[in-house]
């Protein structure tokens, strides 16, 4: 893989959501984490919401940011483990269009070299809905630095070759 530099980066509009019950604006690592690495490439958060581990609160969020033109990507952080009260996958999932189903397997096995055989309580998982590009990530601040580092941030350049995500922004649509 490669960067090209003969062309003008393309800034993305990024919604940051934290699904947690204990964090807030104050404690929030993971949130913060993403704001940096998203808006240190180029790109713009555009928006960043906390909402508790319910279903049906995160698929309203998410449900109405890819409702919005002005938002391409959101990226959420919490909620993928394996408890009671982990619902990320199961709220966005049926909202999506298509699955980026290698983005859950690059990432385990990023993570595995971290985490070892823990990185399979992840169930990280990434997708198109809307002509909008999901990922959701475990809470933890390394998993998101793992996460954008290695994957998300080129996958969200367009400079990247020898292909990237944004380049197929203008055909998501299409039927």
């Amino acid at each position: 893989m490669t960067t090209t530099t003969n062309t003008d980066f393309i800034p993305l509009n990024i919604a940051i959501l934290v699904v947690s019950d204990s964090r807030t604006e104050v404690d929030d690592v993971s949130g913060k984490t993403l704001v940096e690495r998203a808006t240190g490439a180029g790109h713009r958060v555009v928006e960043k919401k906390i909402v508790p581990d319910n279903v049906y609160q995160i698929r309203a969020v998410v449900s109405n940011w890819i409702a919005e033109d002005n938002i391409n990507v959101v990226i959420s952080t919490g909620g993928t483990g394996v408890t009671g009260r982990d619902g990320t996958p199961e709220a966005v999932a049926p909202l999506l269009d298509k699955m980026l189903d290698g983005f859950g397997e690059i990432f385990r096995m990023l993570s595995y070299q971290d985490i070892k055989t823990s990185t399979i309580q992840s169930r990280a998982i990434a997708g198109v809905a809307n002509a909008t590009y999901i990922f959701c990530l475990p809470g933890s601040s390394g998993a998101c630095r793992t996460a954008w580092d290695a994957l998300i941030k080129d996958q969200l350049d367009h400079r990247t070759r020898p292909c990237n995500l944004v380049q197929l922004m203008p055909r998501l649509m299409e039927k």
